[in-house]
């Protein structure tokens, strides 16, 4: 009786540590760190790297934020002059992971990245091809 309330504890815990963050910096530029739960156009590992997301000339700040909004569990906590970050919870565990979107020079810099946990399961990844997909249909990427 004691160990799966224990457990049920457990992860209750841990989806409560993953929940908003009120404030957190612009970290667009900064690549992954050393645990397999990032991707970045910014950073150059194999592991982390996503290949770069060319914007069409009709593409903004705010067309970005529309198909971003359409990845699964993706809601808006911070719009800012050509900056977006986009707050992913999972349906389940409801972790919580950052996708992280900056307009610079015709490029789409993209950053994704879970907040707990050592390993993401390649979910980072396969959100930003997601979102490369949605961009792609809409054409505001080449």
């Amino acid at each position: 009786m004691k160990r799966p309330a224990l457990l049920a504890l457990s992860l209750f815990a841990l989806a409560a540590c993953s929940q908003g963050v009120s404030t957190m910096t612009d970290r667009t530029t900064t690549p992954c760190g050393d645990k397999p739960n990032c991707v970045s156009t910014q950073d150059e590992r194999e592991q982390f790297a996503l290949a770069p997301f060319t914007l069409t000339l009709d593409a903004n700040i705010d067309k970005v934020e529309q198909a971003a909004l359409q990845l699964p569990g993706a809601k808006t906590a911070v719009k800012d002059d050509g900056y977006l970050r986009i707050e992913c919870t999972s349906r389940i565990m409801r972790f919580v992971d950052d996708l992280e979107l900056r307009i610079h020079d015709g490029q789409l810099i993209v950053r994704s990245e879970s907040r707990v946990g050592y390993s993401d399961f390649g979910v980072n990844r396969k959100r930003a091809e997601q979102l490369r997909a949605l961009l792609n249909e809409q054409g505001l990427i080449r």
